[in-house]
C-alpha cells in the first residue's frame, strides 16, 4: 500500500514540472470555466500516460532499447511545442483585441413624477473574421480537448525514456513494470488535474473581472512559455 502511494505521489510530482505547467497554463487561459480547465488537465494526463505506457511496452515488453540521443531530440520537440503554444496564444489574444468594438445607444426613461431622463449604455462585442485559407468557425459552447491530449502525448514522449529505464532497473517482471507506469500515470493525471484548476482561477469570469489584468497575465505566461521553450531547444540540441 505504501509503495502504491509513493508511486502515485511520484506521478503527481512529475506533473508539476516546469514545462508541463507552462504548457497547461497556456491551454487553460482559453477557458472561462474552471470545469473546462480541469478537463484540459485530465486529458493532458491521459495523453501523457498513453505515450509513457506505449514506450514502456516497447522497451519492457519487447525488450527494445531506445537511444538516449533520441529522447534528447524529443525534449527539443517539447521545447518547440512550448514556443508554438505561447506564440499561438499571443496571436489569439491580439487578434481578439483587434476585433473588439464598443457600441453605444441611449433610450429615454420616464419617472412616475413625469420627469424624463435619457440613459446611455455601452456594449462591447468581440468577433472574428476568417483569415485567408481558414474557414470561419462559430463557438457552439462545446469545449475541445484534443489540444490538451496532444500536448500530453508529446510530453510523454520526452519524459518516458528516463522513467522506463528507471522502472527496468527496479522491476522483477514486465507486468510489474507496466503496472508501475500505469499507477504513475494516474498520479500525473491527478497532479495536472489539480494544477490546471489552480491556474484557471485567474481567468474565470466570476473571479477576475478586470480584462486588462487577464490580458497581462496571458501575455506574461505566453512569453515565459516561449522563452523556456527556446531554452529547452538550446539545451538539448547545442
Amino acid at each position: 500500500m505504501i509503495r502504491l502511494l509513493i508511486t502515485v505521489y511520484a506521478g503527481l510530482e512529475h506533473a508539476f514540472e516546469a514545462d508541463h505547467l507552462l504548457a497547461v497554463n497556456n491551454l487553460v487561459t482559453n477557458r472561462s470555466k474552471i470545469k473546462d480547465a480541469l478537463k484540459d488537465g485530465m486529458f493532458w494526463g491521459i495523453g501523457h500516460t498513453s505515450t509513457i505506457f506505449i514506450v514502456g511496452v516497447i522497451m519492457i515488453g519487447f525488450k527494445i532499447s531506445i537511444s538516449e540521443n533520441i529522447f534528447s531530440y524529443l525534449e527539443a520537440v517539447v521545447g518547440l511545442m512550448l514556443v508554438i503554444l505561447g506564440t499561438i496564444r499571443l496571436f489569439k489574444l491580439l487578434y481578439k483585441k483587434t476585433h473588439s468594438h464598443t457600441y453605444y445607444h441611449s433610450h429615454p426613461h420616464t419617472h412616475s413624477n413625469g420627469v424624463t431622463h435619457t440613459h446611455m449604455h455601452a456594449h462591447t462585442y468581440t468577433h472574428s473574421h476568417p483569415i485567408a485559407g481558414f474557414k470561419h468557425k462559430h463557438y457552439d459552447g462545446t469545449a475541445n480537448y484534443k489540444t490538451a491530449f496532444g500536448v500530453g502525448l508529446v510530453h510523454g514522449l520526452a519524459g518516458s525514456g528516463s522513467l522506463v529505464i528507471l522502472v527496468i532497473s527496479q522491476i522483477k517482471t514486465p507486468l510489474e513494470g507496466l503496472l508501475y507506469i500505469l499507477i504513475f500515470g494516474i498520479g500525473s493525471i491527478l497532479g495536472m488535474f489539480i494544477a490546471s484548476g489552480l491556474f484557471s482561477i485567474p481567468f474565470t469570469k466570476s473571479i477576475l473581472k478586470s480584462q486588462k489584468l487577464q490580458y497581462s497575465l496571458i501575455i506574461v505566461s505566453s512569453v515565459i512559455c516561449i522563452v523556456y521553450g527556446f531554452n529547452i531547444i538550446y539545451t538539448n540540441l547545442f
